[in-house]
Parts: structure tokens; C-alpha cells; sequence
């Protein structure tokens, strides 16, 4: 009886609990979903936020209508700006299109995550981007990016389930100007979102105000004075077809949206033409509307910047921020509050590593702007928002290096990652068992004056691009002169060698414009642009064994990330018949980029070659696959349609050789090569007509070029079309 009564005491007070719980069900709820939504503002009823971020390339913020500029016609940007939160005062923390989405997928600064700019650094994987961030909590994650600075294997495809980077693959553009139209990315991420049946994370990145400004129809015609802002206005035309998506398919009241650019431009202001080289408000002031449904839209002056996008996604979306964070949660003055004042780091070190031009960096607090370089500069944004008075002659600025300093310190994590080599052992093996065991930088300044800062060297620079200009109207002597006295002021201007070159090198010079980079190259033995011209150069010249000398002598660390670097080796090896090395030279390339059309071919000429000199089956079957992935990635290449013919042919496949040499002059009717090869077939299989229509047509073009000999050969030929 003791048990039972203990039980039925219990129960009672189970009961109690129960109806206690019950009744009070309701203010319970109330109070939870008050805390919840101090906490995390973003939870609804219908469950959590989406997330789409729309990053534009190159975009001035006074480029858009809704920050005040009334020629540009900027409607769907500006009803964003209507539905959301404008930020008048937001700037990017890098002026280059790799490191600046770094520090917006990932958080934190360059002095953390190591990535300072396009094409010779890669994210790490071992750093948490806001997609694996979002993934892990259940979200589909897609991006669809318009151009090649943002190529997966740079390492933002990260914690995204979709990476679409599939801009056409071509061989005749180098590969850093790939690029789409920002229709073919909206379309291709629609495509995706009406997929969607959960939570999902979207990005997309449009590319089209980069240089060169050629805006399609009717943009052009409407902006023919300013072609840029007629980039602008057809991205916001696009735009406006994502957001009647996003209204049309239910997803408005539940999505938020963050709109910026990754950068600004120049356009000429400070005598920077485009960006990458100064830190300037024109290339680091950048639009950001943040449209959150529920909350208020509004404007704000708050200085804020890329790094505080990360930790404001996780409060909009009710998540939990990683602690690594170098940014703060911009929820707050969304809802109209003020911000703790905190300074806004930048860089830009774009010429430091590309050129070996002194590092520029810098912050922004309160309306103060430090430059920190040779020249340091100084400047109160409240009255001098465009920078066109430098205080650093009136002011001490040895307290404003001081705070740089501290700054950076606090944004460097004690453990380093090192964004300058791919973070994969089998690359880092393959490079070592190629004997390129000490990738380096070659002598690296640490020590800088005024002579090296960038606002002394770029006005040689400019000079120099301005010489070329002359070169492309027709005046090429003079522009040789002018950049012979840029050199003779100056010998660490790498474009006036560069372009001297060229000139040289389309007279015939060839001599001469070999001479010009190797001179180019002992006075700036870390110029990556100048080595890869000068091997550029020494292959069109046949000077293989040069290329490979050249290569193995002074090989820097760019190398590591460049595939055409291995595929000019590649092709070195080749000639000398070293096919061996040459597929060594090409698989490396490939494990850097595996949709680089040209190495596939290349790669595929090797195994063809190598296959034929030792008679293995097994080698020489390799090559199809080649050929054709090659043709696959880029269907207009004639060059690997002409070697799949020559593979068919070895196999006995004649009618597959025909096919393949009729789509390469199909496709490049001056391919001088095929016409003899694709001849002969013809003869071979009866069709004479066809072969001496091809040799009629050969004659006209090329007969006058041959050498006499050749000249007795080819008509000696002919007489079988009189038979």
C-alpha cells in the first residue's frame, strides 16, 4: 500500500504538471518566441530564411540610381534598395575580385585566410566558408559565378552543392578572361531554384562591369558615352528577372537577399584607369543593400565592410556564429541602431605580388583614412570623401602606423595559412617527382622607397599602356621610342618590356624581342608576366631547348598555379621528342586545371607520338579520350580534330580521319597543314574531285609561300588531277 500511495502521489503531481504546462502553454510560447527573436529575429512561423547573395563585379556605388546617380537607369537595384536597408558608407577590404569574395565567404580578412590576389592564391580548405557553414545546417547550397578569377579550383566552390563555373572553355582566349554573360548566369541559377524544395543558400556573381565595357543592345546604343554604366544597367535588367522569379515562385516573404559589389573602378580618378593597384574610395567603396523580410527598410552611414556579411548572414538566418569571425553581425543597424565604432581594415597588394611594387595597406575609423606606404597618405572622408587632399604633411601620422599595426596584429591568426601553394599533397608530390622541389619567388624586395611606391610607378605604367595605344594605330616606331625612354628613366616598368617585345616581335625582330625580356628579366628576376612571355616567345622562336632551360633556371612560384606554364613545357618537351616528360608536364597542368582544352590535346599528341615510337597499343589508345575531351571543352578548337584524325587513320579508320580533317578546315579554313593529309584521302578513297578542288584551293592560298622545291613537289602532285 505504501508503493501505491507514493505512485498515486506522483501521478497527481504528474497531472499538475501537465495542466500547469498546459494552461500556461500560451505564455510560455510568447516568451520563447520573444527570446527567440532577440536572439534570432529571422525565425517565422513558415519556418527559416532562405539566402541569396548577389555579388557584381567592378561595381561603383554611385553607379546605381539609388545612391544618387541620375544618368544610370538602375530600377530593379533601386527597388532592392526600396525593400531593404542601404549602407552609404560600405567598403570592400581588397579592390580585386578573388580575395575580396574570400572575404566574404569566408569572414575574415586576407591577413587570415592568406588569399591578397586573383590567380596565384588558392583558399584553403581547411578554412570554414559560409557554405559549409549553411550546408551543415541543412541548406542547399548552389553559386553561379561569371568568370574565371572565381574558377572552382581557386577554392570557393567550398560547402556548395552546385558550383557553376561552366563559362565556354575556348583555346584561342587566355583562360584569366573567361568570362559569361550575367543572363546565362541568372538563367543557369533559375534553373536551380526551381529545383529547390528546402532551405537553400544561393550566390551569384555577375562579371559584366569589368573591363572591357561592351554592354549588349539596346545598353549599348543608351550608353554609347558611357559604355560601364551601360554594363551596369543591363546587369540591372537581368536582375530584374531573378527578383520576378524570386516574387513569382513564393520564395519573397521568406528570402533575404545581400546585394554588393565586389570592388568599385577607377575610371581614370587618381590616374588609375581601372582597379587593382590603389586603395582609393572609388575602388573600395562599394553598394551594399541588405533586404530582410519583416524588417524596416531604411539607409544607414555605418562604416562597415565585406568581412561583417558572414556573421550577419548567420543572424539573419537564426544560426550560430563560427568564433574565427573577423567581421561583426550588421543585424543591429538594420533595425536602425548605431554600430560600436571599429576600424575597417584594407590592401592592396595586387602590385606587390605581381610586380614587386611597395605593399599598400590601410583602414578607415571614424572619418579618418590611413594609407599606409611609401608615401603614406591621410584623409578626413567627412569633407574629403574623394580623396583629393593628402594630410600626411600636416599630420603626424606615426600614430595612425601605430594603430595599422596593432590592427593587423589582431587580425593575424598566431597560426598562418598559406594561401601561396594548393593545399593538396599529391600536386605537392607530383611537383617534387618533376624535380620542382623549391618553387620560389625570386628575389623578393622587403625594403621600400618612394621610387616603389605605386602612386610613383604607375604614371610609367600608364605610359607605357598609352605607347601601345599608339602601336595598335599604326605608329609603331614612335611607340618603340617612347617606351625606349620610359626604360632608359626607369628599368622596373615590366609593361614597357613587355610591349617593346611585342612590337619587335611583329616586325620580324624576333632576335630583338627576345633580347628585350631577357633584359626585362635580369633587372626583375621575380616578374612572373615577363618570364611567361619570354618562354611564350622562345617557343614561337623553336628555341625549345631554351623553353626548358628557361623553366627549370627560374621557374617561380606563379608557376604553381598556372596551367599554361606546363603546357608551354609540355609542348617544349615535345618537340624534342621527350614524351615522356612532356605527359608529366601536361598531367600537372591538368591537376591544376582540369578543363584547360589545350592540354588535352597536347597531352593527347604525346601518348599519340609516344605510343607510335614504342609500339605499346595500350600507350597509344590514350590519345582518343584526349582529343576528344579536349573537343568536348571546346568544340571550336580545329587543332585536336586534326590529331583524332590522324589517330583514326592509324587504326584504319579512314572514313573517321576524313570527318575529323573536314571539321578542322570547317573550322579553320586556314589550317595550311591539313589540306595535303585531307588530299591525299581523297584520292585514296576515289573522291578526285574533292582532292583537286582542295589543291586548287591550296594553290591560291599558299603556293607563293613555298620554297621552290616544295613548289616542284606540289605540282608534280597536281598532274594526277589532268589524269
Amino acid at each position: 500500500m505504501g508503493l501505491l500511495k507514493r505512485w498515486r502521489q506522483e501521478h497527481n503531481s504528474i497531472r499538475f504538471f501537465i495542466l500547469f504546462f498546459l494552461l500556461c502553454l500560451p505564455w510560455l510560447l510568447s516568451v520563447t518566441a520573444l527570446t527567440a527573436h532577440s536572439r534570432f529575429p529571422q525565425e517565422k512561423e513558415n519556418g527559416r530564411r532562405n539566402l541569396l547573395l548577389i555579388t557584381i563585379d567592378t561595381l561603383r556605388a554611385d553607379s546605381l540610381g539609388c545612391y544618387g546617380n541620375l544618368r544610370s537607369k538602375t530600377p530593379s537595384i533601386d527597388g532592392l534598395a526600396k525593400r531593404g536597408v542601404l549602407f552609404s558608407r560600405a567598403f570592400a577590404n581588397t579592390s580585386t575580385t578573388l580575395p575580396s569574395h574570400a572575404n566574404i565567404l569566408l569572414g575574415t580578412t586576407p591577413l587570415h585566410h592568406g588569399v591578397h590576389e586573383n590567380l596565384n592564391f588558392v583558399v584553403s580548405d581547411r578554412l570554414l566558408t559560409l557554405a559549409e557553414h549553411l550546408r551543415n545546417s541543412g541548406y542547399a547550397t548552389g553559386a553561379f559565378v561569371g568568370a574565371y578569377p572565381l574558377d572552382a579550383r581557386f577554392g570557393l566552390s567550398q560547402g556548395f552543392d552546385v558550383y557553376d563555373d561552366s563559362y565556354a572553355r575556348t583555346h584561342s582566349v587566355n583562360p584569366s578572361s573567361l568570362e559569361r554573360r550575367a543572363e546565362d548566369v541568372v538563367d543557369s541559377a533559375l534553373e536551380w531554384l526551381e529545383a529547390q524544395r528546402g532551405n537553400w543558400f544561393l550566390w551569384i556573381h555577375c562579371w559584366d562591369p569589368h573591363t572591357p565595357y561592351e554592354p549588349p543592345e539596346p545598353f549599348a546604343a543608351q550608353y554609347a558615352q558611357e559604355p560601364y554604366l551601360g554594363e551596369v544597367a543591363y546587369v540591372d535588367s537581368t536582375l530584374g528577372k531573378l527578383f520576378d522569379f524570386i516574387s513569382g515562385h513564393g520564395f519573397k516573404e521568406n528570402t533575404a537577399v545581400v546585394f554588393t559589389g565586389d570592388h568599385g573602378e577607377s575610371l581614370g580618378q587618381h590616374g588609375e584607369k581601372t582597379h587593382g593597384f590603389f586603395a582609393y574610395n572609388s575602388t573600395l567603396w562599394i553598394p551594399l543593400i541588405i533586404s530582410v523580410p519583416g524588417e524596416k527598410p531604411g539607409r544607414t552611414d555605418e562604416h562597415v565592410s565585406h568581412v561583417d556579411l558572414f556573421p550577419t548572414a548567420c543572424d539573419i538566418l537564426g544560426l550560430k556564429k563560427p568564433t574565427f569571425l573577423s567581421g561583426r553581425s550588421l543585424y543591429a543597424a538594420l533595425r536602425g541602431k548605431k554600430l560600436a565604432e571599429r576600424p575597417v581594415y584594407f590592401e592592396s597588394l595586387y602590385p606587390y605580388y605581381s610586380r614587386g611594387w611597395a605593399p599598400l595597406r590601410g583602414y578607415i575609423l571614424g572619418s579618418k583614412k590611413f594609407i599606409d606606404s611609401p608615401i603614406p597618405e591621410l584623409y578626413e572622408l567627412d569633407r574629403d570623401f574623394d580623396e583629393l587632399k593628402n594630410l600626411a604633411g600636416t599630420e603626424n601620422t606615426g600614430k595612425y602606423k601605430q594603430t595599422l599595426d596593432r590592427l593587423m596584429e589582431e587580425l593575424t591568426p598566431k597560426e598562418t595559412v598559406d594561401a601561396k601553394r594548393k593545399d593538396d599533397q599529391r600536386i605537392r608530390e607530383k611537383l617534387e617527382s618533376l624535380g620542382y622541389m623549391s618553387i620560389r619567388r625570386a628575389g623578393v624586395k622587403t625594403a621600400f622607397a618612394p621610387r616603389d611606391d605605386i602612386k610613383t610607378r604607375l604614371p610609367f605604367l600608364n605610359r607605357a599602356d598609352e605607347a601601345m595605344e599608339m602601336f595598335r594605330l599604326g605608329k609603331a616606331e614612335e611607340a618603340a621610342e617612347r617606351l625606349l625612354s620610359i626604360l632608359e628613366e626607369r628599368k622596373d616598368i615590366d609593361a614597357a618590356y613587355q610591349h617593346l617585345s611585342s612590337i619587335y616581335d611583329s616586325q620580324n625582330r624576333t632576335g630583338e624581342a627576345l633580347a628585350v625580356l631577357e633584359q626585362g628579366l635580369e633587372n626583375l628576376p621575380a616578374n612572373y608576366e615577363i618570364f611567361q612571355d619570354y618562354v611564350r616567345k622562345l617557343l614561337s622562336a623553336g628555341r625549345h631547348d631554351a623553353v626548358i632551360e628557361t623553366f627549370e633556371k627560374m621557374i617561380l612560384r606563379e608557376a604553381e598555379f598556372d596551367p599554361e606554364a606546363w603546357n608551354n613545357l609540355g609542348i617544349a618537351y615535345a618537340k624534342k621528342g621527350d614524351f615522356s616528360k612532356s605527359i608529366e608536364a601536361c598531367k600537372f597542368g591538368l591537376s591544376l586545371d582540369d578543363r584547360y582544352p589545350e592540354l588535352y590535346h597536347n597531352l593527347g599528341n604525346s601518348y599519340f607520338s609516344l605510343g607510335l615510337r614504342t609500339n605499346e597499343s595500350s600507350v597509344f589508345y590514350e590519345c582518343f579520350e584526349l582529343y576528344k575531351k579536349a573537343i568536348e571543352l571546346d568544340p571550336g578548337y580545329p587543332e585536336p580534330y586534326f590529331g583524332l584524325g590522324h589517330a583514326y587513320l592509324e587504326t584504319g579508320n579512314v572514313g573517321g580521319a576524313v570527318h575529323c580533317w573536314e571539321k578542322t578546315l570547317e573550322l579553320e579554313p586556314e589550317f595550311q597543314q591539313v589540306y595535303g593529309d585531307l588530299a591525299m584521302l581523297y584520292f585514296n578513297t576515289g573522291n578526285k574531285d574533292k582532292a583537286c578542288r582542295l589543291l586548287t584551293e591550296y594553290k591560291k592560298k599558299y603556293y607563293d609561300r613555298l620554297s621552290q622545291a616544295d613548289k616542284d613537289k606540289f605540282d608534280e602532285f597536281m598532274k594526277n588531277c589532268s589524269k
